[in-house]
């Protein structure tokens, strides 16, 4: 795969605001920018505590929706994967983010950033279940 500026620099701009907000969420309200515990808590909300919750999570989408009309691409997911596969994968990511104490934003992002050991070792956990998975989906399942 080639290298060039129009795929590094999207890239470059999208990881500068990920940090900006992660740190902007820490400095201005004391929270970690970690987007499953972020979308969990909405469920059971402390008082005073909702807002926020909901204006970072629409940030999110909003953000992705004006890159999207701003330049008219946006990843799309491979037609040919099995849902099947997707819901599996889904549950299992939902699984996997509870049993970890958080996220690949929370930790990988925001916990590394802070110099966590638990984060540092929990990204490694995501990132060696990852290759796994990849492995055993693309050679087992031989799905593409």
């Amino acid at each position: 795969m080639a290298f060039s500026i129009t795929t590094i620099l999207p890239s470059l701009i999208g990881g500068l605001l990920i940090g900006l907000a992660a740190t902007l969420l820490l400095w201005l309200n004391g929270r970690i920018a970690g987007i499953s515990g972020i979308f969990w808590r909405l469920f059971f909300p402390k008082s005073g505590d909702i807002w926020w919750r909901v204006l970072f999570l629409l940030g999110v989408v909003g953000g992705a929706a004006l890159y999207y009309t701003l330049f008219g691409n946006a990843p799309v997911a491979r037609p040919t994967f099995p849902v099947w596969l997707l819901i599996v994968a889904g549950f299992l990511v939902g699984y996997g983010t509870s049993l970890g104490n958080g996220c690949t934003s929370g930790h990988g992002v925001c916990g590394l950033g802070r110099l966590s050991i638990r984060s540092l070792i929990a990204t490694l956990t995501f990132l060696a279940i990852a290759i796994i998975t990849t492995f055993v989906v693309r050679h087992v399942f031989g799905v593409a």
